[in-house]
């Protein structure tokens, strides 16, 4: 068939940079048209999904918090790959997520979105993972996860909630730019992955890498730092609702910075600069070069 001829590329092939690039920014146009109650569910879903990530990690966590042997780093490694299921189900199971939908920026940059469009989803993707995060804390400790280990679950929790609470704020908006840097470019490589198991492997390094690091999530925070605050508010130490609020603050906003200006605008520029204008000028829609993402 003469399709053979016009794609020398093999299907099994990754998309190159640039066709990546042409995805992204079309995959944020339909993200941002998307009905709103489509996006609150796939939201809520995404919260819960990231929510499962990091209760894996605390209970991967646990033994090296209880008296492990095993090297800081290896663990740190284990915790990352545990917490990769998070984006996995986000990716596969098809989920909005507010850290990988900075991505959007891409098609507000090339004039195929308004500022509106852009944070009315932001938004409402917020707001969904919020609820789906806060629903799984409340299935967690209904069902008693916290209490594994003799209660050494709940301690690791509380331990975790307590360690983020504590940054300054610096340290907070720093952690979460280079945490949506990893994010963001786990997202860019799944667009250029053609199957399921390219995904994976394409989120398991950047996540790994950014868990093992000790950089900030928003969502995952979503999690972390409500369970700590129940947990811990019959200790010595309780975790304060106002610290806790200033953590997802900072952190929302370094994941904002390092999803939109260091991965978003970056490849916007290399790509696709100059789109805006010319699009603005000669009426292109938003999918008129399909084509290129095929």
């Amino acid at each position: 068939m003469s399709e053979t001829t016009a794609n020398p590329v093999p299907l099994f092939d990754a998309y190159a940079p640039q066709q990546i690039a042409v995805r992204v920014r079309d995959v944020g146009v339909a993200k941002a048209m998307a009905p709103v109650l489509t996006t609150l569910a796939l939201a809520v879903l995404a919260g819960a999904f990231i929510s499962l990530g990091a209760l894996f990690y605390t209970v991967t966590m646990t033994d090296a918090a209880g008296g492990s042997a095993a090297p800081s780093g290896l663990t740190r490694l284990a915790g990352g790959v545990a917490f990769s299921l998070g984006l996995i189900l986000v990716v596969v199971g098809g989920a909005e997520l507010f850290t990988g939908n900075n991505l959007i920026a891409m098609a507000w940059a090339a004039g195929r979105l308004s500022s509106g469009q852009v944070l009315r989803n932001w938004a409402w993707v917020y707001a969904g993972n919020l609820l789906g995060a806060l629903g799984t804390v409340a299935l967690v400790l209904l069902a008693g996860v916290h209490q594994l280990g003799d209660g050494a679950l709940g301690e690791t929790a509380v331990r975790i909630a307590h360690a983020k609470v504590s940054l300054d704020p610096v340290q907070a908006v720093a952690r979460g730019v280079l945490c949506n840097v990893l994010v963001c470019l786990a997202i860019w490589l799944c667009m250029g992955a053609r199957s399921v198991t390219d995904k994976i492997l394409a989120i398991v390094f950047p996540i790994s890498a950014f868990v093992a690091c000790g950089f900030e999530h928003s969502v995952a925070n979503m999690y972390f730092l409500p369970v700590g605050v129940v947990l811990a508010s019959s200790g010595a130490t309780p975790i304060v609702l106002t610290d806790v609020a200033a953590n997802l603050i900072l952190v929302t906003a370094g994941n904002i910075l390092g999803g939109t200006v260091l991965v978003a605008l970056v490849y916007w520029f290399v790509y696709l600069r100059g789109e805006g204008a010319s699009d603005r000028a000669g009426g292109k829609s938003a999918t008129g070069e399909s084509r290129e993402s095929r």
